[in-house]
């Protein structure tokens, strides 16, 4: 269970990521659409699970290129925050596919 701290810190990694992925989707993922769906911190605050929804036939790819900016990410992430937050956690990328989940139990349904 997640304390109200780290709710409320997951809220502003999540829009501020949001952001950074928005103005920088065209130059570094080819203009995939991405939406960060689900931030997840350690009690301890220094490590955060990012669950991002890609719009994307390449989604694995678009995932990889992510991982291979995430020290960039990480840097406009603590230029943004930096004020708020004492440490900017090391942040990992995962898809989220809850869409894709529901879809298909809706598809079963049928």
């Amino acid at each position: 269970m997640e304390s109200i701290r780290q709710n409320k810190v997951g809220k502003l990694i999540q829009k501020e990521l949001a952001e950074i992925f928005r103005s920088e989707a065209r130059n570094l993922f080819g203009g995939a659409f991405i939406t960060v769906t689900v931030v997840r911190l350690a009690p301890d605050m220094s490590f955060a699970r990012v669950y991002l929804s890609i719009m994307n036939k390449e989604r694995e790819g678009i995932l990889q290129k992510i991982t291979l900016q995430t020290k960039e990410i990480r840097k406009r992430l603590g230029l943004q925050v930096g004020k708020q937050l004492r440490i900017v956690p090391d942040l990992a990328f995962f898809i989220d596919d809850s869409l894709d989940y529901a879809m298909r139990i809706n598809e079963l349904l049928k």
